[in-house]
């Protein structure tokens, strides 16, 4: 790596969602060796071990918990557990998701409510079960996750790309009521084709080598979430970025890089014109 020393997070407290797998699972094992104190949540309690067990072996520190992120009270339970534990909470990262491919002819109306109610629902959880204490402290971070569906329309994604869609607005708007209390509020894509979210560890570890080498590997976009969580919240907020097109800038030139919208997203346009129309309602300086 070049141009600086990797940034740390000692003292901070990060929450992934849906960490017993995936891209969820990559984030945590990343944070924890940045040195962030992590609480991983998932309702799958032995893919969560797994996770408990390689952030132990990086030496990091963990709280595993067992939650569904569209209860809220299962999320007010683990917001309690963490500062009960550690005193604190800086990050929110909702990753937890679930995506079903099915046609709209066959989406059924518990099967929709289910999607809305993990993929978008599930983020509001998680940030309303939070949002006192990320006050309390001072600020925070809260992060959801997008993809390709943010943006567009795909076969068999109508209740998917819904949700997707509703986490931007969700940004967008709550960004604006977020930041008198120093709350950062993003998304952050992939950036790069990771497994898809149906995919059990016990079936990715029975693939071939060339079949998993069509997926990014979670942990090489676990900087891209490091690097967006050490910054000042008042830096960065209601925009979309994208972790593989920052984990590819760091490798290039350090973690202490000039930001333009191409380093940081594979949106740069819209980037842009969020971060023009945030000039229309922060009360902040632009170098905040």
């Amino acid at each position: 790596m070049t141009g600086s020393e990797p940034l740390r997070l000692e003292g901070r407290v990060a929450l992934i969602t849906g960490a017993g797998r995936g891209l969820g699972w990559g984030v945590a094992r990343g944070l924890a060796r940045a040195g962030a104190r992590v609480a991983i949540l998932d309702i799958n309690s032995e893919e969560l071990e797994q996770t408990l067990a390689d952030i132990a072996l990086d030496g990091g520190e963990a709280l595993p918990l067992i939650a569904d992120v569209s209860v809220f009270t299962d999320m007010q339970q683990a917001v309690e557990q963490i500062v009960a534990r550690w005193g604190r909470l800086d990050v929110v990262i909702n990753n937890a998701a679930i995506m079903p491919l099915v046609p709209f002819d066959e989406m059924s109306p518990p099967l929709w409510q289910k999607i809305i109610a993990v993929n978008l629902t599930g983020v509001y959880n998680g940030v309303k079960a939070a949002w006192e204490q990320l006050k309390l402290q001072g600020g925070g971070h809260c992060i959801a996750i997008a993809s390709g569906s943010s943006v567009r329309g795909f076969v068999n994604e109508v209740a998917y790309c819904a949700a997707k869609h509703g986490l931007e607005g969700f940004t967008k708007a709550l960004a604006v009521e977020a930041e008198p209390y120093h709350i950062a509020v993003n998304t952050m894509g992939p950036g790069k084709i990771i497994k898809p979210t149906s995919i059990t560890r016990d079936a990715a570890a029975h693939m071939s080598h060339d079949q998993q080498a069509r997926w990014a590997d979670p942990l090489e976009l676990a900087p891209g979430f490091v690097w967006l969580a050490a910054q000042p919240p008042a830096r960065f907020s209601g925009l979309r970025f994208d972790a593989g097109v920052i984990a590819d800038t760091i490798a290039a030139e350090g973690f202490e890089f000039d930001v333009t919208p191409e380093k940081v997203t594979a949106y740069p346009a819209d980037f842009a014109e969020r971060e023009a129309q945030r000039m229309h309602w922060t009360h902040l300086a632009p170098d905040a």
